[in-house]
């Protein structure tokens, strides 16, 4: 059976930089499974990987569409499934990389969406309904899915837009089934995670490198632009935030909080995303055992074959 690894986690843990020396050691290509680096334009904010970090490894599936186009999880699935067979074509073990733990579902479990072709005139409706109350969307989805309804925030517009599509459509939900795994793949899943602290201060510091690196500035460039501000790509953390203080809100101290802290509990819920997930494998960095790439990469080639 073909194999493929993943590498999840949350958000600054280093899973960028393990996948690298993972897909080196195997020789093999990256497929990227983050639900923002896939947007043009929105590098520093997403922490979108440099040409020159990748040190020579195909990455997959990182700056495909605008930020001001839709993209759904559906999307993600089948383009991967693409670029999976092209990689098995080189006789080649596929590393997937990312914390986007639907992105990540949509391949090791056997999701159904239906097939339900967009409906852009109810979509423009419900995107209109989302700007005027974002809660009337999700109080639509706990009427639809209670259990989805629970894995969902007032930022997730595309995902709700999406459930509420399809069930008006077809009279159906979507399937979003964790108890089927994909059985056309042999799919092995590492978390990665590390002290609680720990973590919580490389974050810190990865929005003050934002912040250095310009990332007002992106922000201010894709508004003059002409960018909407109420897409949803720049509901993402560190442009939802920037937006208010450029027009004045609050100041670039509170900003900078902000940032931190909504980066900080994004990361506390992706933990709790992957615990679901009775399948993972968790490999917590802050363990001796644990406390080097190359142990890591002994573990996951150990465990992967």
């Amino acid at each position: 059976m073909k194999k493929i690894i993943i590498i999840a986690g949350p958000t600054a843990v280093g899973k960028s930089d393990l996948a690298i020396k993972l897909a080196k050691k195997l020789n093999t290509e990256i497929v990227s499974a983050d639900s923002m680096q896939i947007y043009r334009k929105m590098d520093i904010g997403t922490a979108k990987i440099k040409e020159e970090e990748m040190d020579g490894i195909v990455h997959h599936m990182i700056d495909i569409v605008d930020p001001d186009e839709n993209y759904s999880v559906q999307n993600f699935q089948n383009q991967a499934y693409e670029i999976f067979d092209d990689i098995f074509e080189k006789d080649m073990v596929p590393v997937v990389v990312g914390g986007t733990g639907l992105y990540i579902d949509s391949l090791v479990y056997d999701y159904d969406f239906l097939n339900v072709k967009p409906d852009y005139k109810l979509r423009k409706e419900l995107e209109d309904q989302y700007k005027e109350d974002p809660q009337s969307l999700l109080d639509q989805v706990r009427a639809i899915d209670s259990d989805l309804y629970k894995n969902i925030n007032l930022n997730d517009m595309k995902k709700m837009i999406r459930i509420i599509e399809v069930y008006k459509l077809a009279g159906k939900k979507i399937n979003y089934d964790r108890e089927n795994l994909n059985e056309d793949i042999d799919y092995k899943l590492f978390v990665l995670t590390d002290d609680r602290e720990v973590l919580y201060e490389r974050i810190n510091k990865r929005v003050d490198q934002m912040i250095d690196q310009g990332l007002i500035d992106e922000v201010k460039g894709l508004l003059d632009e002409g960018l909407d501000k109420n897409v949803q790509s720049l509901k993402a953390i560190g442009y939802r935030e920037v937006i208010p203080y450029l027009e004045g809100q609050y100041g670039k101290e509170e900003m900078i909080e902000l940032i931190k802290r909504n980066s900080r509990r994004y990361a506390k819920r992706q933990l709790t995303w992957f615990r679901r997930n009775e399948y993972s494998d968790w490999i917590d960095i802050s363990k001796e055992e644990f406390n080097s790439p190359n142990k890591i990469i002994d573990y996951i080639m150990k465990k992967a074959w």
